[in-house]
């Protein structure tokens, strides 16, 4: 294992994926499980997502299925990646992560993002629609300053005066609105790696400390697979891109569907395109050549933090890359020195 590896945390991302034949509440029931194995390895964090009126995911209520996670487990930390913000008020959004802190001390993360329902009729049923995403600085403040001693005469109790760690999932200008709240980034390269690399420098130059970090803390979030041959696993990767060409040419995340059925489908130039495009930047193969790409990652970002979210059909394969990633970055398996003095938020 480098220096390189050694200097920074691993965490898992699970966004509940559906498999073909597979009921939501399975796979809901497979994410606990998860997390439980994802303590047993070593893993810092384990973080849920939301989506709503999703065949393919099965997480839609993040802050519920984080506390079953935290239930199950007794020492990694348990959030999410995140809360959509604009699909909430921010008072109920702190009352519940003031819960989950309050149930959990000190194991509870608070990932928010800015994304709204990803279909009118979906931003319909949750009461909001697209231009609610504009008023995004404002409702940020608002949770946040529900952590401190409430908001206008209102206190979302019990978050009155907890210290519960808040990130931003963030691309773009999101980037720039985690260094001026002095947030944790999030950040992954949806636009490549070039542009996330180049959003992380302004984060960094812009950062502002706050009373919610002291200095800037980079998550970089990616695809991580590891098997025995670089084919198999760049197999594993292929469902997943699949289904984020199927949701940008049909308007709906499928459930995943098996690889081999993947490589016989007749794509269109423009399917192929967005799958080739769906395919890059994540980073695959034996454990040396994830190491060798790790390392670079890590060195090119000078990332505090690797967030690993990595989905596919085959549930095992799966369960297993995660299981040598651990083994490979030392996980569970060696104390490794960080720095103390780092933000609280990533303590």
């Amino acid at each position: 294992m480098t220096s390189a590896l050694q200097s920074v945390q691993f965490s898992i991302l699970d966004r509940s994926r559906v498999r073909r034949g597979q009921s939501h509440p399975e796979a809901l029931r497979e994410t606990v499980e998860f997390a439980r194995l994802a303590e047993e390895w070593g893993y810092h964090r384990f973080w849920v997502s939301e989506h709503h009126s999703v065949p393919g995911v099965a997480g839609s209520a993040p802050t519920v299925l984080a506390a079953a996670a935290a239930a199950a487990t007794s020492r990694i930390r348990i959030g999410t990646g995140g809360v959509m913000l604009p699909n909430h008020q921010p008072l109920v959004v702190a009352e519940q992560f003031g819960v989950l802190e309050s149930l959990y001390p000190g194991r509870i993360d608070m990932g928010l993002g800015r994304s709204v329902g990803f279909t009118d009729g979906v931003r319909r049923a949750l009461g909001h629609g697209k231009s609610d995403a504009d008023d995004f600085d404002a409702q940020l403040t608002e949770v946040l300053e529900y952590f401190g001693h409430g908001r206008q005469g209102v206190h979302a109790w019990p978050a009155d005066g907890l210290q519960v760690p808040a990130f931003l999932l963030a691309t773009g200008s999101g980037a720039e609105r985690a260094a001026r709240f002095g947030l944790p980034l999030v950040i992954a390269a949806v636009a490549g790696e070039d542009r996330m690399v180049e959003a992380i420098e302004h984060y960094r130059d812009a950062f502002r400390a706050t009373a919610f970090g002291a200095e800037p803390y980079v998550v970089v979030s990616g695809a991580v697979v590891i098997a025995d041959t670089t084919e198999q696993a760049h197999r594993l990767l292929l469902p997943e891109a699949w289904s984020n060409v199927y949701s940008r040419t049909r308007g709906e995340f499928p459930v995943l569907i098996p690889p081999e059925e993947i490589e016989t489908l007749d794509m269109t130039e423009r399917e192929r395109r967005m799958f080739d495009e769906a395919l890059r930047d994540h980073i695959h193969g034996t454990e040396d050549e994830v190491a060798e790409a790790l390392e670079h990652l890590v060195t090119r970002t000078g990332a505090d933090e690797i967030l690993v979210h990595t989905s596919t059909y085959d549930r095992a394969a799966r369960l297993e890359s995660h299981r040598r990633l651990a083994q490979l970055t030392g996980l569970g398996f060696a104390t490794r020195s960080r720095s103390e003095n780092r933000t609280s938020a990533a303590a």
